[in-house]
C-alpha cells in the first residue's frame, strides 16, 4: 500500500478532509466526487482514483456520506490520536512553529524544542526549549516519532543523524539542504521556502509576459494539482 501512495496523493487526502469539514459545517450530509474535485482543484476521476487506493468507494447516485468519509480519512492521516512532535531549532522558524495555534486543533502537539543557544532555552514554558544535547534522551523517554528540523544548514545533517539514532521515523526539514539517511524506513520531507518563493516569482513573471504578448485566446493556463 505504501509503495502505491506518493506524496501528492497524501496532500490531496488532506485537502479532501479540509473540504469535507467545510461541507459538514455548511450542513451537508452527502457529497459527490465532482463536488470534492471542484473544492480542491482536481477532476472527479482523480478523487475516485485516490480513494480507490485505500478501498474507499462511493455510490454513483448517493455519493459519499460525509461523516463516514471524514472518519476514514482521519484514520488514514493518523488523526485518531495526538501526534507528539519535537522541533530542533528555536530561531524565527522554530518559534513560529512552536506557537502555531492550528497544530493543537489538528491533534499535533509540539512536545518540546531544542537549541544550542542558552539564551533561547526556557525549561518552564508550556512548550519547553531545552538544550540540543537533551534531545536524544527526550525522544527516547517520550516515544517521539516525528521531528522538525529548523536549524542552520551547517548543523542540519548532524541533527538529522541524532534524531534517527534516537528513534525518529519522520522528519520535516526546513533547512536548505538535502539530508542523507541510510534508513529507508525514515521519511524526510523538505520544505525549502526560498525555492517555493522563487517558483512563484517565476510564474508570476511568466504570466505577466504572456499577457503582454499573447493573443487573448492563447493565455497560460495554471492547473491545480
Amino acid at each position: 500500500m505504501v509503495m502505491d501512495v506518493n506524496r501528492r496523493t497524501v496532500l490531496r487526502l488532506s485537502r479532501y478532509r479540509k473540504a469535507l469539514q467545510r461541507f459538514s459545517e455548511l450542513g451537508f450530509v452527502k457529497v459527490f466526487s465532482d463536488n470534492l474535485g471542484e473544492a480542491v482543484g482536481v477532476t472527479s476521476a482523480q478523487v475516485r482514483k485516490d480513494f480507490s487506493l485505500f478501498g474507499i468507494s462511493g455510490n454513483k447516485r448517493g455519493g459519499y456520506q460525509i461523516d463516514s468519509l471524514l472518519e476514514t480519512l482521519q484514520r488514514i492521516l493518523g488523526k485518531g490520536r495526538v501526534q507528539k512532535v519535537i522541533v530542533a531549532g528555536a530561531g524565527n522558524i522554530g518559534r513560529a512553529l512552536i506557537h502555531y495555534p492550528t497544530f493543537e486543533k489538528e491533534g499535533i502537539q509540539i512536545a518540546a524544542a531544542f537549541d544550542i543557544d542558552p539564551a533561547k532555552m526556557h525549561r518552564k514554558e508550556r512548550i519547553p526549549v531545552l538544550s540540543l544535547d537533551e534531545m536524544p534522551r527526550f525522544i527516547e523517554e517520550n516515544g517521539i516519532e516525528i521531528g522538525i528540523i529548523a536549524v542552520p544548514e551547517i548543523a542540519a545533517q548532524e541533527v538529522c543523524d541524532r534524531m534517527v539514532r534516537s528513534g525518529i521515523r519522520g522528519i520535516l526539514n526546513f533547512a536548505p539542504i538535502r539530508l542523507r539517511c541510510g534508513d529507508e524506513n525514515v521519511v524526510i520531507n523538505p520544505v525549502n521556502l526560498q525555492i517555493e518563493l522563487e517558483n512563484v516569482i517565476y510564474f508570476v513573471h511568466a504570466l505577466g509576459k504572456n499577457q503582454d504578448t499573447a493573443p487573448v485566446n492563447d493565455k497560460i493556463k495554471v492547473n491545480h494539482l
